[in-house]
């Protein structure tokens, strides 16, 4: 992971700290920390550094990936800067099955057997990431694996992809901000301590 990405962050407020009043995530969990990967869309310089972030792994580790998924909403329009990088057609998927119209749950044009690669914002419990791979599964699209801009990295969410053989890479995780924001001034050592017991204990 380039650490400039989480420097730029950290300097527009992109990724946040509040030990007073944590952040509370869909799934109900409490967060001292958030990363708020839309404001980085906001940004040309910051979302032009995720964007090559994302292409260099897939050029790396999927080489002959032939489409590109989004999971809705948060990689949407980094995934379609991807593709247009990469010269890929896109396509997203919906977190659930729309209730009219063409009543899609995976939004763009595809053929079953394309090898995919799917991009996501970011991975806490891993669920909507997971749910995302099984439609494309249910598809018959060749999933290759799944690329993501962060990833609390959870113990307990990497043994879901592990168990399933799934690919997953990132380009940020949770230890890797606490290292720049630390080095950077941004929380102090005993904030870091905070963080890890808030870690260690996040699924007990």
């Amino acid at each position: 992971m380039n650490s400039n990405i989480i420097s730029y962050m950290l300097k527009i407020g992109a990724i946040k700290f509040n030990f007073e009043e944590p952040f509370i995530w869909t799934s109900g969990i409490k967060s001292p920390v958030y990363c708020d990967n839309r404001a980085a869309l906001s940004d040309y310089n910051l979302r032009s550094m995720i964007r090559d972030a994302y292409v260099k792994i897939i050029k790396d580790m999927f080489p002959d990936v032939e489409i590109i998924a989004g999971v809705a909403t948060g990689a949407i329009a980094q995934g379609v800067l991807v593709a247009d990088e990469l010269n890929l057609p896109f396509i997203y998927v919906r977190e659930k099955k729309k209730e009219y119209g063409l009543t899609k749950i995976i939004e763009g044009h595809f053929e079953k057997g394309q090898k995919v690669v799917i991009l996501e914002d970011l991975i806490s419990t891993g669920g909507s990431s997971l749910k995302a791979w099984e439609v494309l599964n249910d598809e018959k699209m060749n999933v290759l694996g799944m690329v993501a801009a962060f990833s609390y990295n959870f113990l307990e969410t990497r043994k879901k992809f592990i168990e399933k053989n799934y690919k997953l890479y990132t380009i940020s995780t949770f230890s890797m901000i606490k290292d720049v924001a630390l080095e950077e001034g941004y929380i102090s050592e005993e904030e870091i301590m905070k963080l890890d017991e808030w870690y260690k204990n996040i699924f007990q």
